[in-house]
């Protein structure tokens, strides 16, 4: 462990281009070798974690003490390596502190609850679990741990919110809980000192590297889990375009740590896949993000799965693509060769010559005959899809127009009522006349409306929409309803509406409820989550379903 400290300080200190490229390659070399001893060190994890399993089945049952303090090791083994069984032990916590009625052990669960659900990805139910706690009731120690979680929380968020509007509320939050995790900490413990570096980070203060950071790295006896966590946020403070080398490196020292402490909860090994990816690298790349899948998919942390799933298929895409152009270069090369070897017979290359030119005419005009060919499909589909939204704004805009027709009528209706009103100063009955204007009978009647010209238009959307989940999963409007909102909200994207804030302000949600409605079905459907939103879009009208 200790052997890196040099080369940490050689990263952040060292300007030799020549030293540094071979200081990396000498990292890859150790990193590949952890790689392939990686089985080893979860086994050890798997033996640990075996034996005190094993304890926890022989304490008594009337020792709850004992037990608490065997399920808070196993919980301590499992935090950062399987979020499954780290949530079941966390709740074996819980129900032994409540037996125990010891309110501080019940917050301290709930704390380690929290920790589990972040690193899962899980935003909303982490917010919901800390914000049962009463920060008052907590030790030191664990109001440092409460407001440590809180303000990862927050920044987390900001960065997932990714905008002006909610991530800096989310890095004001976070500041403000990280500043009292370090007023909380001892002074120069590695807790006061690692959040100092975080707080950077955060605040995005990257001027120059990190000094605590670096002091810690340097100076401090740390853990695999911590040496990996501080060389990974030492690498943000090398952003520039000419630092890409100290920042390869530090991310390399964090991915080995993280294989050598069995860490699943990690960021390291595929923030360096897509640094080598930057760098062309695609080999090493495409081995590190799809290490990186694995990890994310044992531990099941459900953000980093999404993110790493959105890199993995480019650089898999750009590393067959080099492939495939060394193949093609090879192939060039040996046809050169051929060629040279043929002009020796020249009567038979120019025959030669000859029919390949004819083939190669024939195969053009093949190709051109497919492609008309596919053009034409694509003009047939592409009619269809004007006829079928035709049909839909013709079907809408006759709907609509009398509905607003009959609202100006109403408008016209009060404004009358309201003048005479006011001509003869009843000013007491206006108020009556405004509260005839029921806002939620509208909206239902408008609602009612949408439904039933909809389900003109596409009468057997519900049950496709059905075909596509379990019959368990199965979603079906009630007796009273014609379409209820989970079948509003994919009818409203089978009209073309797709962005999440325009659902929301027709059906009067927040944002994040029509996204987490939209996740919910997904995640139950017969089909990939990315095949779900082209199955709903290809259910067809019914004017298209008549002509096919």
């Amino acid at each position: 462990m200790r052997i890196f400290i040099p080369i940490v300080f050689l990263v952040c200190f060292s300007y030799s281009a020549f030293s540094m490229t071979k200081k990396t390659d000498s990292l890859l070399t150790v990193l590949k070798k952890e790689l392939s001893r990686k089985k080893i060190y979860d086994d050890q994890k798997e033996i640990r974690i075996k034996k005190l399993k094993t304890k926890l089945n022989v304490t008594p049952k009337n020792n709850l003490e004992a037990q608490y303090d065997i399920c808070n090791k196993l919980y301590e083994e499992y935090k950062v390596y399987q979020f499954d069984s780290a949530y079941v032990y966390t709740q074996k916590l819980l129900n032994i502190s409540k037996a125990l009625n010891n309110i501080p052990k019940q917050y301290d669960s709930r704390i380690k609850l929290g920790f589990i659900l972040l690193s899962s990805g899980m935003f909303k139910e982490t917010f919901d679990c800390l914000n049962q706690i009463n920060t008052h009731l907590l030790s030191d120690e664990s109001k440092l741990e409460y407001y440590s979680i809180k303000s990862r929380a927050y920044s987390d968020l900001g960065d997932y919110n990714s905008d002006n509007t909610y991530s800096t509320f989310d890095q004001t939050e976070a500041v403000k809980y990280i500043d009292s995790v370090i007023t909380l900490a001892k002074p120069g413990s590695f807790e006061q000192l690692y959040h100092l570096g975080n707080k950077q980070v955060i605040t995005r203060q990257f001027q120059r590297p990190s000094p605590y950071y670096i002091n810690l790295l340097n100076h401090y006896n740390l853990t695999d889990h911590q040496r990996a966590m501080v060389a990974t946020g030492l690498s943000f403070f090398y952003g520039g375009p000419f630092q890409s080398e100290p920042r390869t490196n530090l991310m390399i020292i964090g991915a080995i740590h993280d294989i050598r402490s069995s860490t699943k909860e990690t960021l390291a090994i595929f923030k360096l896949g897509q640094q080598l990816y930057l760098d062309g690298n695609l080999k090493d790349a495409y081995t590190f993000i799809e290490q990186a899948m694995d990890d994310a998919q044992y531990y099941d942390a459900r953000l980093r799965k999404i993110e790493i799933g959105a890199v993995l298929p480019l650089v898999a895409a750009h590393k067959i693509i080099t492939a495939e152009n060394e193949k093609n270069r090879m192939e060039n090369e040996k046809n050169k060769f051929l060629i040279y070897f043929l002009s020796i017979a020249v009567v038979a290359v120019l025959i030669t010559l000859v029919s390949f030119i004819v083939f190669i005419q024939l195969k053009r005009l093949k190709v051109k005959e497919g492609i008309i060919e596919e053009k034409n499909i694509q003009l047939e589909k592409i009619n269809d899809k004007l006829s079928e939204d035709a049909h839909i704004k013709e079907e809408y805009i006759g709907y609509f127009f009398n509905l607003i027709s009959g609202y100006i009528l109403k408008l016209e209706k009060i404004k009358r009522n309201v003048e005479r009103k006011i001509a003869i100063k009843k000013y007491d009955d206006l108020l009556l006349s405004i509260n005839e204007i029921n806002i939620k009978k509208e909206r239902d009647t408008l609602f009612y409306t949408f439904d039933h010209v909809f389900l003109k238009i596409f009468p057997n959307f519900i049950t496709l929409f059905n075909s596509l989940l379990k019959k368990e999963d199965q979603i079906w409007p009630k007796d009273n309803e014609v379409l209820n909102t989970d079948l509003r909200i994919f009818a409203l994207m089978r009209l073309g509406i797709n962005d999440n804030e325009t659902i929301a302000n027709i059906l009067e949600y927040s944002v994040n409820t029509i996204y987490v409605y939209k996740m919910r079905i997904k995640a139950k459907a017969l089909v990939p989550s990315d095949q779900f939103d082209h199955k709903i879009m290809a259910i067809k009208a019914v004017d298209t379903l008549s002509r096919s």
